[in-house]
C-alpha cells in the first residue's frame, strides 16, 4: 500500500483515478490544482503524485519542475488527455522535465495499475546536497 497524491481540476477524473487506486489498497489524496498540491506535499509527502498537465492557476509542467526542484527524490507520474499541442509532445516535455513515467488520456484502470506498480517498484532517487 502506498500513499498516493492525485491531482487533476476535473473532479470526476481525481474521483475515478482514486477509486481504482484505492481498489488496490492505496491510500489516495486529492488536490485541485498544484498550487494546493505543492503545499500540501511539502508538509506531508506522498509516495508517489499523479498530476494531469492542463489545470488553472499551476499546470502540471510547472508543478512536476517546482516538486522536482524541492523534492529530487519525489516520484511522478504524469497524465494528460492533450490540447492544441499533441499530447505525445506535451508527455515527452514532462519526461524531461523529471516525471517518472506519463501516462496519456483516456487510459484503463489496467494501465493505471501497471505504471503505478512500476513506478513505485524504483527506488527513489537520493536527495542531492
Amino acid at each position: 500500500m502506498a500513499r498516493i497524491l492525485v491531482i487533476d481540476d476535473q473532479a470526476p477524473v481525481r474521483s475515478a483515478v482514486r477509486l481504482v487506486l484505492e481498489r488496490a489498497q492505496h491510500r489516495v489524496r486529492e488536490e485541485p490544482d498544484g498550487h494546493v498540491a505543492l503545499r500540501h506535499f511539502a508538509g506531508d509527502p506522498t509516495d508517489l503524485i499523479i498530476t494531469d498537465v492542463f489545470m488553472p492557476h499551476m499546470d502540471g509542467i510547472d508543478f512536476i519542475m517546482r516538486v522536482k526542484g524541492a523534492f529530487p527524490e519525489a516520484r511522478v507520474i504524469v497524465m494528460s488527455g492533450g490540447s492544441l499541442i499533441s499530447k505525445e509532445e506535451i508527455l515527452a516535455d514532462a519526461a524531461d522535465l523529471g516525471a517518472d513515467a506519463t501516462l496519456a488520456k483516456p487510459f484503463s484502470p489496467e494501465e493505471l495499475l501497471e505504471l503505478v506498480d512500476r513506478v513505485l517498484a524504483t527506488t527513489p532517487r537520493p536527495v542531492e546536497a
